[in-house]
């Protein structure tokens, strides 16, 4: 059974990090080998699916993320990130400084794709935990589930947009669905479910902070400092704005496009901040700003590589045909139609790990039975991207993403993680059948 073969995968994976304390690399590749012989694949195939896994996944991150590094990098080492960690603690409080963080995640989480969202505000996070003197789990919970949260119920996300276009949903009544479900998950599963963890003692990688101290009066001021940061944002919004409002044929929308792509933003970004917390009243040379990059480029390398091999991993499982044997297996199941779309969702996560293709196959096999019984396509949508969430399984990028930038263990991602998106994919289930009775 190709379910019972996916489970064996995962339990090697555990079990050779765990227990043989092998590279997570190197685990989730000869754990890829394993899923693809016990589910009949040819050898030679599998070897193309994780080549194609791995580069697939990079190709979409390793620039983000090498990006991101270099400017949180150069903004961390400039006192930028201390300049707006001290005034957010200053305005928020010590002890408050899970709330403001959860804010400025979910602010920017709206706006953002997930990994973009994560690899600006992380040099932030571990500065807020060192000023504030705070366990980091205790912002750094409210952090995940913000920008988890936004990414799953709010459209223009890929997520929720690529479910409504299938089905035919009214986006912005799946927008407004997604903020009265959103904003209160936002509360319960960051700064309140953070206090689960508030005694985590996890030491911040020595390598993603920087541990100077700083002369405030020769930082740049937090205003400069924050639009530096958000910098990315306002040239992706630019894009956004330009492809709804300016005809495609015109220069203007292919150059405002071009600076809004996410890869050119971060790029443009890097060198706003080259110059503010550099070249500007010379505070760095460019050698030792190419340094600074050079230093955050390497400290990424094991990252990239644990993101592709479990970019590798989902590949064999999606080649291996798991996500059309997972619909041949609930056809015919009589149950509520939201329940129905969760629970196929759900089992798709589990067993392909990527949101992506857990959405889109889901919502094939959704869009009949939403014709035919007439159900509200918009909480559909809902249904469907709150199970996208659900298990964050070790076959999805999210899973050692969270590992490798909180210095966790598998045991401490699992509780952590794993369990808390879960609970939101159940909350969104939950809240579903909720506006389901209100709304119909």
């Amino acid at each position: 059974m190709p379910l019972i073969a996916l489970a064996l995968g995962i339990i090697i994976l555990f079990i050779l990090i765990i227990v043989f304390k092998l590279n997570a690399f190197l685990s989730l590749l000869i754990s890829a080998i394993f899923v693809g012989l016990f589910l009949g694949m040819e050898p030679l195939t599998i070897v193309q699916s994780i080549e194609a896994g791995l580069g697939g996944t990079l190709g979409h991150l390793a620039i983000i993320i090498g990006l991101g590094a270099i400017l949180g990098k150069l903004i961390s080492e400039g006192g930028g990130a201390n300049r707006i960690a001290t005034t957010l603690i200053s305005v928020f409080g010590e002890k408050r400084v899970d709330w403001a963080i959860c804010l400025a995640s979910f602010i920017l989480g709206i706006i953002l794709f997930y990994e973009v969202t994560y690899i600006l505000l992380i040099p932030i996070v571990y500065t807020v935990a060192n000023e504030a003197k705070v366990k980091l789990m205790k912002v750094g919970i409210p952090f995940l589930a913000a920008i988890s949260i936004t990414h799953v119920f709010l459209p223009p996300h890929p997520g929720p947009t690529a479910i409504a276009a299938a089905l035919g949903a009214n986006l912005g009544v799946v927008l407004g669905y997604g903020f009265l479900l959103a904003i209160p998950a936002t509360i319960i599963f960051g700064p309140l479910f953070g206090r689960l963890y508030k005694n985590w003692d996890i030491e911040i990688p020595s390598h993603l902070v920087s541990k100077q101290e700083f002369n405030m009066d020769e930082v740049p001021s937090f205003a400069t400092s924050v639009l530096t940061a958000l910098s990315p944002v306002i040239l992706i919004l630019m894009g956004v704005i330009a492809q709804f409002s300016i005809p495609e044929t015109t220069t203007v929308y292919k150059v405002l496009t071009f600076i809004g792509n996410a890869d050119i933003a971060l790029l443009i970004s890097l060198f706003i901040a080259v110059y503010v917390f550099g070249l500007h009243k010379k505070r760095k040379t460019m050698p030792q700003l190419m340094k600074i990059a050079e230093q955050a480029l390497i400290s990424m390398g094991g990252i990239i590589f644990v993101l592709g091999g479990g970019g590798a991993f989902k590949q064999v499982i999606l080649d291996s045909g798991m996500a059309d044997y997972i619909s041949e297996f609930t056809n015919g199941w009589n149950i509520s139609p939201f329940v129905l779309a969760w629970i196929i969702a759900a089992i798709i996560r589990l067993a392909v790990g990527s949101a992506t293709v857990t959405v889109l196959t889901t919502a094939g096999i959704m869009l009949p039975i939403v014709q035919a019984t007439g159900v509200n396509p918009e909480l559909m949508v809902i249904a469907i991207a709150a199970a996208s969430i659900a298990w964050a399984p070790p076959s999805d990028v999210s899973f050692w993403m969270t590992k490798e930038y909180f210095n966790l263990t598998i045991v401490q991602t699992i509780k952590s993680v794993c369990f808390m998106y879960t609970l939101v994919a159940i909350y969104g289930l939950l809240g579903v059948l909720a506006l389901n009775m209100l709304f119909g």
